[in-house]
Protein backbone atom coordinates (compact mmCIF):
# COMPACT_ATOMS: atom_id res chain seq x y z
CA UNK A 1 0.00 0.00 0.00
CA UNK A 2 2.79 2.37 1.29
CA UNK A 3 4.70 2.11 -2.47
CA UNK A 4 1.51 2.37 -4.37
CA UNK A 5 1.68 5.92 -2.52
CA UNK A 6 4.56 6.72 -3.30
CA UNK A 7 4.00 5.70 -7.34
CA UNK A 8 1.16 7.63 -7.00
CA UNK A 9 3.52 10.67 -6.04
CA UNK A 10 5.99 9.84 -8.15
CA UNK A 11 4.61 9.48 -11.27
CA UNK A 12 3.26 13.41 -11.59
CA UNK A 13 7.63 14.40 -10.59
CA UNK A 14 8.53 12.00 -13.34
CA UNK A 15 6.38 12.77 -15.98
CA UNK A 16 7.09 16.42 -15.11
CA UNK A 17 10.77 16.32 -16.09
CA UNK A 18 10.06 13.83 -18.93
CA UNK A 19 7.96 16.66 -20.73
CA UNK A 20 9.32 19.74 -19.25
CA UNK A 21 12.98 20.03 -21.75
CA UNK A 22 10.23 20.46 -24.67
CA UNK A 23 7.93 22.76 -22.97
CA UNK A 24 10.61 24.90 -21.45
CA UNK A 25 12.17 25.14 -24.71
CA UNK A 26 9.48 25.98 -26.52
CA UNK A 27 9.45 29.71 -27.84
CA UNK A 28 6.25 30.50 -29.90
CA UNK A 29 3.53 31.45 -28.16
CA UNK A 30 0.27 29.45 -28.02
CA UNK A 31 -1.43 32.60 -29.42
CA UNK A 32 0.64 32.75 -32.29
CA UNK A 33 0.90 29.13 -33.08
CA UNK A 34 -3.28 28.88 -33.17
CA UNK A 35 -2.66 31.98 -35.79
CA UNK A 36 -0.36 30.25 -37.90
CA UNK A 37 -1.81 26.85 -38.15
CA UNK A 38 -5.29 29.34 -39.15
CA UNK A 39 -3.03 30.51 -41.89
CA UNK A 40 -1.68 27.42 -43.17
CA UNK A 41 -5.66 26.27 -43.07
CA UNK A 42 -6.55 29.15 -45.25
CA UNK A 43 -3.51 28.43 -47.40
CA UNK A 44 -4.91 24.99 -48.27
CA UNK A 45 -3.22 22.99 -45.92
CA UNK A 46 0.31 22.61 -48.69
CA UNK A 47 2.52 19.83 -48.51
CA UNK A 48 5.15 22.29 -48.46
CA UNK A 49 4.17 23.31 -44.79
CA UNK A 50 4.00 19.97 -43.28
CA UNK A 51 6.82 21.68 -40.49
CA UNK A 52 3.89 23.57 -39.38
CA UNK A 53 2.71 20.64 -36.69
CA UNK A 54 0.75 21.46 -33.47
CA UNK A 55 3.26 19.39 -31.47
CA UNK A 56 6.25 21.61 -32.81
CA UNK A 57 7.97 24.56 -31.78
CA UNK A 58 6.84 27.35 -34.41
CA UNK A 59 9.96 29.22 -33.95
CA UNK A 60 11.55 25.94 -35.74
CA UNK A 61 9.19 26.01 -38.60
CA UNK A 62 9.56 26.17 -42.34
CA UNK A 63 9.85 30.08 -43.14
CA UNK A 64 8.86 31.71 -39.80
CA UNK A 65 11.47 33.52 -37.74
CA UNK A 66 11.25 34.17 -33.67
CA UNK A 67 12.71 36.93 -31.96
CA UNK A 68 15.80 36.14 -29.93
CA UNK A 69 14.67 37.96 -26.80
CA UNK A 70 11.89 37.17 -24.20
CA UNK A 71 8.82 38.16 -24.42
CA UNK A 72 9.32 35.41 -28.01
CA UNK A 73 7.11 36.69 -30.92
CA UNK A 74 6.75 35.55 -34.62
CA UNK A 75 8.66 38.82 -35.87
CA UNK A 76 9.69 37.40 -39.77
CA UNK A 77 7.53 34.92 -42.37
CA UNK A 78 9.04 34.42 -45.72
CA UNK A 79 7.13 31.81 -47.84
CA UNK A 80 7.51 31.30 -51.58
CA UNK A 81 6.64 28.83 -53.98
CA UNK A 82 4.08 27.26 -52.01
CA UNK A 83 2.32 24.06 -53.57
CA UNK A 84 -0.98 25.74 -53.26
CA UNK A 85 -3.76 23.42 -53.95
CA UNK A 86 -5.66 25.80 -56.05
CA UNK A 87 -6.99 29.64 -56.34
CA UNK A 88 -6.47 30.30 -53.01
CA UNK A 89 -6.76 33.91 -51.41
CA UNK A 90 -4.42 35.79 -49.29
CA UNK A 91 -5.06 34.17 -45.76
CA UNK A 92 -6.69 37.19 -43.33
CA UNK A 93 -4.98 35.84 -40.27
CA UNK A 94 -1.64 36.95 -41.26
CA UNK A 95 -2.59 40.19 -40.31
CA UNK A 96 -3.63 39.35 -36.75
CA UNK A 97 0.58 38.61 -35.91
CA UNK A 98 0.66 42.20 -34.77
CA UNK A 99 4.64 41.59 -33.77
CA UNK A 100 4.92 40.63 -37.11
CA UNK A 101 8.55 43.39 -38.85
CA UNK A 102 9.07 41.28 -41.88
CA UNK A 103 6.12 39.71 -44.14
CA UNK A 104 7.74 37.97 -47.70
CA UNK A 105 5.54 36.38 -49.44
CA UNK A 106 6.48 35.41 -53.52
CA UNK A 107 6.23 33.80 -56.50
CA UNK A 108 2.83 31.91 -56.22
CA UNK A 109 0.53 32.26 -59.35
CA UNK A 110 -2.60 30.48 -57.14
CA UNK A 111 -2.50 33.42 -54.63
CA UNK A 112 -5.05 35.42 -55.27
CA UNK A 113 -7.81 38.16 -53.72
CA UNK A 114 -6.86 41.48 -52.38
CA UNK A 115 -4.56 43.02 -50.06
CA UNK A 116 -6.92 44.18 -47.25
CA UNK A 117 -7.30 47.40 -45.51
CA UNK A 118 -6.38 45.19 -42.08
CA UNK A 119 -3.02 44.74 -43.44
CA UNK A 120 -2.97 48.61 -40.74
CA UNK A 121 -2.79 45.85 -37.93
CA UNK A 122 0.65 45.19 -38.78
CA UNK A 123 2.30 48.39 -37.18
CA UNK A 124 5.57 47.26 -36.30
CA UNK A 125 5.72 46.32 -40.35
CA UNK A 126 9.39 47.39 -41.72
CA UNK A 127 9.48 44.96 -45.03
CA UNK A 128 6.65 44.01 -47.04
CA UNK A 129 6.84 41.67 -50.21
CA UNK A 130 3.87 40.48 -52.15
CA UNK A 131 5.29 39.84 -55.40
CA UNK A 132 4.24 37.23 -58.28
CA UNK A 133 1.91 36.39 -57.41
CA UNK A 134 -2.00 37.21 -58.77
CA UNK A 135 -3.18 38.99 -55.67
CA UNK A 136 -5.44 42.09 -57.48
CA UNK A 137 -7.65 44.73 -56.52
CA UNK A 138 -5.78 48.22 -55.35
CA UNK A 139 -3.41 49.00 -52.91
CA UNK A 140 -5.63 50.14 -49.73
CA UNK A 141 -4.55 53.59 -48.02
CA UNK A 142 -4.33 51.87 -44.71
CA UNK A 143 -0.77 50.81 -46.05
CA UNK A 144 0.51 54.26 -45.49
CA UNK A 145 -0.62 54.23 -41.88
CA UNK A 146 1.95 51.81 -41.24
CA UNK A 147 4.63 54.16 -40.23
CA UNK A 148 7.84 51.60 -39.79
CA UNK A 149 7.76 50.53 -43.19
CA UNK A 150 10.93 50.76 -45.48
CA UNK A 151 10.79 48.53 -48.05
CA UNK A 152 7.30 47.63 -50.18
CA UNK A 153 7.36 45.28 -52.97
CA UNK A 154 4.33 44.57 -54.98
CA UNK A 155 6.22 44.35 -58.73
CA UNK A 156 4.35 41.35 -61.08
CA UNK A 157 1.13 40.90 -59.14
CA UNK A 158 -2.68 41.55 -60.87
CA UNK A 159 -2.68 44.86 -58.69
CA UNK A 160 -5.25 47.38 -60.23
CA UNK A 161 -6.95 51.12 -60.17
CA UNK A 162 -4.93 54.34 -58.83
CA UNK A 163 -1.57 54.75 -57.16
CA UNK A 164 -2.72 55.60 -53.83
CA UNK A 165 -1.80 59.25 -52.97
CA UNK A 166 -1.00 58.80 -49.47
CA UNK A 167 2.23 56.36 -49.85
CA UNK A 168 4.77 59.22 -50.13
CA UNK A 169 3.73 60.28 -46.46
CA UNK A 170 5.51 56.94 -45.43
CA UNK A 171 7.99 58.69 -42.89
CA UNK A 172 10.83 56.34 -43.22
CA UNK A 173 10.37 54.52 -46.87
CA UNK A 174 12.97 53.52 -49.06
CA UNK A 175 12.00 51.31 -51.43
CA UNK A 176 9.01 50.77 -53.43
CA UNK A 177 8.49 48.44 -56.24
CA UNK A 178 5.42 48.95 -57.77
CA UNK A 179 6.08 47.44 -61.47
CA UNK A 180 4.45 45.03 -63.65
CA UNK A 181 0.94 45.48 -62.38
CA UNK A 182 -2.39 47.44 -64.00
CA UNK A 183 -2.23 50.56 -61.86
CA UNK A 184 -3.85 53.12 -64.30
CA UNK A 185 -4.65 56.94 -63.99
CA UNK A 186 -2.45 59.40 -63.62
CA UNK A 187 0.83 59.95 -61.24
CA UNK A 188 -0.63 61.47 -57.84
CA UNK A 189 1.51 65.15 -57.54
CA UNK A 190 2.08 63.82 -53.94
CA UNK A 191 4.92 62.02 -55.56
CA UNK A 192 6.68 64.81 -55.63
CA UNK A 193 7.00 65.36 -52.35
CA UNK A 194 8.04 62.03 -50.21
CA UNK A 195 7.84 62.55 -46.22
CA UNK A 196 10.92 60.54 -46.31
CA UNK A 197 14.08 62.17 -47.23
CA UNK A 198 15.71 58.61 -47.62
CA UNK A 199 14.23 57.40 -50.75
CA UNK A 200 16.28 55.36 -52.71
CA UNK A 201 14.20 53.11 -55.31
CA UNK A 202 10.77 54.02 -56.99
CA UNK A 203 9.81 51.54 -59.98
CA UNK A 204 6.22 52.01 -61.50
CA UNK A 205 7.24 50.49 -64.91
CA UNK A 206 5.19 48.30 -67.13
CA UNK A 207 1.35 49.34 -65.65
CA UNK A 208 -1.17 51.34 -67.17
CA UNK A 209 -0.53 54.84 -66.17
CA UNK A 210 -1.71 57.76 -68.47
CA UNK A 211 -1.71 61.48 -68.41
CA UNK A 212 0.90 64.70 -68.11
CA UNK A 213 3.35 63.76 -65.23
CA UNK A 214 2.78 66.37 -63.04
CA UNK A 215 5.79 69.41 -62.12
CA UNK A 216 5.65 68.76 -58.79
CA UNK A 217 7.58 65.52 -59.79
CA UNK A 218 10.28 68.00 -59.64
CA UNK A 219 11.01 67.03 -55.73
CA UNK A 220 11.18 63.76 -56.86
CA UNK A 221 15.18 62.22 -56.06
CA UNK A 222 15.53 58.74 -55.95
CA UNK A 223 18.67 56.67 -56.84
CA UNK A 224 16.81 54.60 -59.16
CA UNK A 225 13.58 56.07 -60.98
CA UNK A 226 11.77 53.33 -63.52
CA UNK A 227 8.54 54.72 -65.21
CA UNK A 228 8.81 52.99 -68.25
CA UNK A 229 6.25 51.34 -70.64
CA UNK A 230 3.26 53.43 -69.45
CA UNK A 231 1.34 55.69 -71.10
CA UNK A 232 2.91 59.31 -69.40
CA UNK A 233 3.16 62.18 -71.52
CA UNK A 234 4.22 65.71 -70.85
CA UNK A 235 7.84 67.17 -69.94
CA UNK A 236 9.71 64.46 -67.84
CA UNK A 237 12.95 66.95 -67.87
CA UNK A 238 11.13 67.72 -64.97
CA UNK A 239 13.00 64.17 -63.18
CA UNK A 240 16.15 65.55 -64.00
CA UNK A 241 18.15 68.34 -62.11
CA UNK A 242 22.67 68.71 -61.71
CA UNK A 243 21.68 68.60 -57.63
CA UNK A 244 19.59 65.08 -58.06
CA UNK A 245 21.35 61.79 -56.80
CA UNK A 246 19.74 60.12 -59.85
CA UNK A 247 21.85 56.75 -60.28
CA UNK A 248 19.15 55.29 -62.77
CA UNK A 249 16.76 57.00 -64.88
CA UNK A 250 14.11 54.86 -67.46
CA UNK A 251 11.41 56.87 -69.35
CA UNK A 252 11.36 54.50 -72.34
CA UNK A 253 8.17 53.48 -73.79
CA UNK A 254 5.53 56.65 -73.24
CA UNK A 255 5.32 59.72 -74.82
CA UNK A 256 7.48 62.38 -73.20
CA UNK A 257 8.35 65.41 -74.81
CA UNK A 258 11.10 68.36 -74.26
CA UNK A 259 14.18 69.67 -75.12
CA UNK A 260 16.35 67.57 -74.15
CA UNK A 261 19.52 70.26 -74.66
CA UNK A 262 18.17 72.17 -71.93
CA UNK A 263 18.48 69.40 -69.51
CA UNK A 264 20.65 69.38 -66.56
CA UNK A 265 22.29 65.55 -65.57
CA UNK A 266 23.71 64.45 -62.19
CA UNK A 267 26.85 63.72 -61.89
CA UNK A 268 25.75 60.30 -60.01
CA UNK A 269 24.16 58.44 -63.67
CA UNK A 270 25.22 55.26 -64.55
CA UNK A 271 21.87 54.50 -66.33
CA UNK A 272 19.85 56.34 -68.99
CA UNK A 273 16.84 54.77 -70.97
CA UNK A 274 14.98 57.25 -72.70
CA UNK A 275 14.35 55.19 -75.83
CA UNK A 276 10.47 55.12 -77.73
CA UNK A 277 9.29 58.90 -76.57
CA UNK A 278 9.30 62.18 -78.21
CA UNK A 279 12.22 64.03 -77.17
CA UNK A 280 13.73 66.53 -79.28
CA UNK A 281 16.31 68.96 -79.16
CA UNK A 282 20.14 68.30 -79.80
CA UNK A 283 21.91 65.89 -77.09
CA UNK A 284 23.69 68.25 -74.62
CA UNK A 285 27.43 68.46 -74.33
CA UNK A 286 26.67 67.45 -70.53
CA UNK A 287 26.44 63.96 -71.23
CA UNK A 288 30.51 63.65 -71.96
CA UNK A 289 30.70 64.55 -68.40
CA UNK A 290 28.83 61.68 -66.74
CA UNK A 291 31.92 59.60 -65.84
CA UNK A 292 29.98 56.83 -64.24
CA UNK A 293 27.95 56.02 -67.47
CA UNK A 294 27.22 52.40 -68.46
CA UNK A 295 24.25 52.53 -70.27
CA UNK A 296 22.68 54.96 -72.79
CA UNK A 297 19.44 54.85 -75.01
CA UNK A 298 17.79 57.64 -76.44
CA UNK A 299 16.58 55.60 -79.84
CA UNK A 300 12.76 55.61 -81.44
CA UNK A 301 12.98 60.09 -80.50
CA UNK A 302 13.37 62.90 -82.55
CA UNK A 303 16.00 64.24 -81.68
CA UNK A 304 18.99 65.88 -84.33
CA UNK A 305 22.00 67.46 -84.40
CA UNK A 306 25.70 66.09 -83.89
CA UNK A 307 26.18 63.54 -80.81
CA UNK A 308 28.45 65.31 -78.51
CA UNK A 309 32.22 63.80 -78.66
CA UNK A 310 34.00 62.20 -75.92
CA UNK A 311 33.50 60.95 -72.51
CA UNK A 312 32.16 57.75 -72.18
CA UNK A 313 29.34 58.28 -75.61
CA UNK A 314 32.12 56.52 -78.21
CA UNK A 315 33.51 53.20 -77.70
CA UNK A 316 32.07 52.06 -74.62
CA UNK A 317 29.69 49.10 -75.24
CA UNK A 318 27.07 48.48 -75.26
CA UNK A 319 26.80 52.03 -75.91
CA UNK A 320 27.03 52.02 -79.73
CA UNK A 321 25.03 53.17 -82.77
CA UNK A 322 21.76 51.58 -81.68
CA UNK A 323 22.07 54.02 -78.44
CA UNK A 324 20.90 56.75 -81.14
CA UNK A 325 18.90 55.19 -84.18
CA UNK A 326 15.81 56.00 -85.46
CA UNK A 327 15.78 59.78 -84.44
CA UNK A 328 14.86 62.51 -87.04
CA UNK A 329 18.54 63.83 -87.60
CA UNK A 330 21.29 63.00 -85.43
CA UNK A 331 24.84 62.76 -86.51
CA UNK A 332 28.00 61.88 -85.71
CA UNK A 333 30.40 59.03 -84.33
CA UNK A 334 28.82 55.94 -83.63
CA UNK A 335 26.53 57.48 -86.45
CA UNK A 336 26.89 58.29 -89.98
CA UNK A 337 28.82 61.76 -90.37
CA UNK A 338 27.64 64.74 -90.30
CA UNK A 339 26.68 66.32 -93.60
Amino acid sequence: MAITTISKFLLPILLFIWVSPTVLSEKCSPHEKKILLQVKQEFGNPSMLSSWNASTDCCNWDGIECTNVKPYRVNQIELHGLDLPGPVKLPPSFFNLVDLEQLLIFEMPNLTGQIPPQISNLQKLIVLYLFSTNVSGPIPDSLAKIKTLTNINLAGNNLSGPLPPSLPTLPIIRVIFADQNSFSGPIPESYGSFASKDLITLTLSHNKLSGKIPASLKGLNAELLDLSWNKLEGDGSVLFGADKKTQEITLAGNSFSFDIGKVEFGMNITRLNLKHNRIYGQLPQGLTKLQHLTRLNVSYNQLCGPIPQGGRLQGYFPIDASSFANNKCLCGPPLPACK
